[in-house]
């Protein structure tokens, strides 16, 4: 396509090729590239774990959560069905209750990102949360997708609940996984499409 000079930066504000910012959480990092680029500068200078397969189970520990108002854990970034995907963990306030809050989020754009869902689950002592979804585009900020409660949001007195013994530490342990919506020509229907 072609446009004319005056609206280069507004073009480039929303092309659908515009480079990605790093979707590294916790510091504002300038880095901007393409998916291959940013996979590799996570790996190498934000050393955030790198995983293969589409389910997860992760552990998040503090031991002192009543000190923890705003927090965020180790990126985790997965590599399923040949894309990546970050898992986020965090702390914050929602209005005045401290929550923890889980999510996904897609090295890709919004539409490629609408292919898949992923479910994240957290419980103990015969107690369960589950959130599903699909989803977000690192094109949206960590920050966006949090303060969208895109996620599973965990309140504290039911995490250290989870946590289990007397309820002092966070010990949370979140399992998930992420599937391809498959379209089926015939019905139109979405079936998924679980990874193996």
């Amino acid at each position: 396509e072609i446009y004319p000079y005056y609206s280069k930066l507004k073009h480039e504000a929303q092309c659908d090729f515009r480079p990605y910012n790093c979707p590294y959480a916790g510091s504002e990092c300038p880095v901007v590239g393409d998916i291959p680029f940013l996979v590799t500068h996570l790996r190498d200078d934000h050393k955030v774990d790198m995983h293969s397969g589409c389910t997860f189970n992760h552990r998040y520990v503090k031991s002192n959560p009543r000190e923890v108002e705003n927090a965020t854990w180790m990126l985790t970034v997965f590599n399923c069905f040949g894309q990546y995907f970050c898992l986020h963990f965090e702390a914050f306030q929602l209005g005045m209750a401290p929550v923890y809050m889980a999510f996904l989020r897609f090295m890709g754009d919004e539409n490629e990102a609408r292919n898949f869902s992923y479910s994240l689950e957290v419980g103990a002592n015969g107690r369960k949360l589950i959130w599903e979804g699909t989803p977000r585009s690192i094109r949206d900020s960590h920050r966006k997708v949090r303060d969208s409660h895109d996620g599973l949001i965990i309140q504290r007195n039911m995490a250290l609940f989870f946590s289990g013994g007397d309820r002092k530490e966070l010990k949370l342990r979140i399992t998930g996984r992420i599937w391809k919506e498959q379209q089926n020509p015939d019905s139109g229907v979405c079936i998924p499409n679980l990874c193996s």
